[in-house]
């Protein structure tokens, strides 16, 4: 069968998972990659309610994450860095105390700071803002080379000392998205989405390269 008239596929019961009603397909497909992967990023800081957040980069997963923290964690305040001002200003619509440029400083030291970016650049900001013994969680599987020698500007005293942390994520777990999706649904957690037909995918992914980003961009097939 082709993708043109294929209606129904069998996947092991291990790795199926019901979708809440309340979300739709194009909703959905987000929450099962950016947002799961948020997710488990958001795990993975091991902050306390209360504690300062940071998100930098701000597309598919982080504005999941922003909606996300502020439900778990209700006392928390979220910075957000992004280079684009259209990305600050949706941060700051869904609830971020503060939104500033990538090599920004916040106002306070964060005790974690999420990275959502393709880029090198962002994690060495990110390593600066943090809070003595704070942690730094990269939630993007792959990193693009054409910024690592920000790398070099590591310095250990700026970056590392006093006992900052770097935690990278795997991949999303059956875990993640058993837990995941219903408390989505309960917030109830809104993605944003852009949507486009499969023949235009190329589109879309120079879109997601080149233009700013405002949520989730996610494919249809008719």
């Amino acid at each position: 069968m082709t993708a043109a008239n294929t209606e129904y596929m069998r996947v092991p019961e291990a790795y199926a998972y019901p979708i809440p009603d309340v979300f739709t397909d194009a909703q959905a497909a987000p929450l099962l990659c950016a947002g799961g992967v948020g997710y488990r990023s958001l795990r993975l800081t091991g902050i306390a309610d209360g504690q300062r957040l940071g998100l930098t980069g701000f597309g598919g997963s982080a504005h999941l994450v922003l909606q996300l923290a502020r439900h778990l964690y209700p006392n928390t305040p979220i910075y957000v860095f992004a280079r684009d001002p259209g990305a600050r200003a949706f941060a700051l619509e869904l609830g971020a105390v503060w939104a500033g440029a990538t090599a920004e400083r916040a106002p306070e030291p964060l005790h974690a700071v999420i990275d959502t970016t393709p880029a090198w650049t962002p994690v060495v900001e990110a390593l600066a803002n943090l809070a003595p013994g704070g942690r730094l969680v990269i939630n993007a599987i792959r990193k693009e080379d054409t910024d690592q020698d920000a790398l070099l500007r590591l310095r250990y005293q700026d970056h590392l000392w006093l006992e900052r942390e770097i935690k990278s994520v795997a991949n999303v777990t059956g875990r993640d998205l058993a837990e995941f999706l219903p408390i989505a649904a309960e917030i109830p957690l809104r993605p944003v989405v852009q949507t486009y037909p499969l023949e235009e995918a190329n589109r879309a992914r120079c879109d997601l390269k080149y233009r700013p980003v405002r949520g989730a961009k996610v494919l249809l097939i008719d």
